[in-house]
């Protein structure tokens, strides 16, 4: 899905725009306005995110149809068919920002989740994810597991089937190494909950 974000003010989202510190290593947009076309359905859809801490995700907080064909009637049932928390997903990556370099250092560069995603769908390169796996309790794993749970959390999906997917480990460890980075406080301001009903 091809999404265009911007910020409140039309502006492009770069990490200048990440001025909310979520976790320990992650800086996020407040929040987004993110557009797309359905091209089939002929709607183009903005929707207006903002982060809430104490949901610990984007939560939409308004949403704009146009149709973009004479033959195409904004109702209910053409307005249900919009994926809203698809729009959302795939924004929030471009929200999310993390820096390798000492986070008080002026010239530190700053990435998106987007920008450190490759083209097979992954953010961490196999030798990386090897190496978190294979060493114990490592700071270097606390920062992985950071970066997945944030990425996922964030944009309203699961974090452990990421980490699972990411790292080639069962459910159970990826649920152990999220308590562990919780109880870490690695994880503040970032949450989950699979029975949360669906936004969209």
């Amino acid at each position: 899905m091809k999404v265009d974000v911007k910020t409140l003010d039309g502006q492009e989202v770069t990490w200048r725009a990440a001025t909310q510190p979520v976790g320990s290593a992650l800086r996020i947009a407040p929040a987004f306005v993110a557009t797309t076309t359905d091209a089939a359905l002929g709607v183009e859809t903005s929707v207006t995110a903002r982060y809430l801490r104490d949901d610990g995700r984007y939560v939409i907080r308004a949403v704009t149809n146009a149709a973009v064909r004479d033959d195409v009637e904004i109702n209910y049932p053409t307005a249900a068919k919009v994926g809203m928390q698809a729009i959302v997903q795939a924004a929030a990556p471009r929200c999310i920002f993390l820096t390798l370099d000492a986070e008080d250092d002026p010239r530190a560069k700053w990435l998106s989740v987007d920008q450190l995603t490759t083209a097979g769908g992954r953010l961490l390169p196999p030798m990386l994810a090897a190496e978190v796996v294979r060493r114990g309790g490592s700071d270097a794993r606390m920062d992985v597991i950071e970066l997945l749970y944030g990425s996922a959390a964030l944009a309203g999906l699961p974090p452990a089937k990421l980490i699972q997917h990411e790292l080639g480990i069962p459910h159970r460890t990826a649920s152990q190494w999220i308590i562990d980075a919780r109880k870490a406080g690695r994880l503040e301001g970032m949450n989950y909950n699979a029975g949360r009903p669906a936004s969209g």
